[in-house]
């Protein structure tokens, strides 16, 4: 377990610039930092970061619960507020994974796509176990009379297993940290440069995508094996017993991953989990 105190100030040193700077707080144990930003936009905050050394009350995506150990983990929560149509909500969601992924390659040395690699649309694998999950949580403005529903906020969730060296044996065989998958885990990684990547690269995905020239044509074959040619299970939603294989084929103009399913039917996959069949 590292229990080395979290340096708040050598992450905020190396943010400067971004629109995060000077929206920091850190708390040894929350219930989830995702909540603590939730309850900022009650207050009318439109920018911030949380981030705890332990979770006791995490989640993920549908019900799905997240492992936390007091310090071995990075467990933050960004509030964003970019002007964009909710439909691309979505979009937001792969820039944030985007983010993550080059953080993490930058910070620990992995090689991206190689080593850690996304699985559409929020979760990343470091050499094909789960090391981070990402919630985005979003709420609307009143849709006008004329023209889409802008975005009010969005609570941007981010888990990342550090220095864990040990899970709990129903997750053992599927979840992994960076030290683990490190050539020599003898030694912790330091988290606070770990934080500061990912708010910088966040930073950086959020502008490309309000830029009113945005190119949202990114190669994510680069990025993710996952996008296209992977052979899948869509899991269906918690309250809908179905799910079906097949292949992936990419993403529509939306951002929504298409599957050629073994039904014969082309998917498009709007919620449910990806898992490798």
């Amino acid at each position: 377990m590292a229990n080395e105190r979290f340096d708040l100030r050598a992450v905020e040193e190396a943010i400067v610039g971004t629109e995060f700077a000077g929206h920091l707080m850190h708390f040894s144990v929350v219930a989830s930092t995702n909540d603590l930003a939730h309850n900022a936009t009650k207050g009318g905050a439109r920018h911030g970061v949380w981030i705890a050394d332990e979770q006791t009350a995490g989640r993920g995506r549908g019900s799905h619960a997240w492992h936390s150990a007091s310090g071995d983990g990075l467990y933050l929560s960004a509030l964003v507020s970019p002007p964009i149509p909710m439909q691309n909500a979505l979009g937001l969601s792969m820039r944030v994974a985007l983010a993550v992924q080059s953080a993490i390659a930058l910070a620990a040395g992995f090689r991206v796509r190689e080593q850690i690699d996304i699985r559409w649309p929020n979760d990343l694998l470091l050499n094909g176990r789960k090391c981070c999950g990402i919630l985005i949580e979003t709420s609307a403005q009143p849709a006008p009379a004329t023209g889409p529903a802008i975005l009010r906020h969005a609570v941007i969730g981010i888990g990342v297993n550090v220095n864990h060296t040990v899970f709990s044996p129903e997750i053992d065989s599927i979840a992994t940290s960076l030290r683990r998958e490190l050539p020599d885990s003898s030694q912790p990684i330091a988290r606070e440069p770990l934080a500061a990547a990912i708010l910088v690269a966040l930073d950086q995905e959020i502008r490309r995508l309000t830029a009113s020239d945005a190119d949202s044509s990114h190669d994510l074959a680069q990025f993710s094996s996952w996008i296209s040619g992977k052979r899948v299970r869509v899991e269906a939603r918690d309250d809908d017993p179905g799910g079906y294989t097949g292949i992936t084929d990419g993403l529509d103009k939306d951002g929504f991953l298409r599957v050629n399913g073994d039904d014969g039917q082309l998917h498009t996959v709007l919620s449910g989990g990806l898992r490798e069949a």
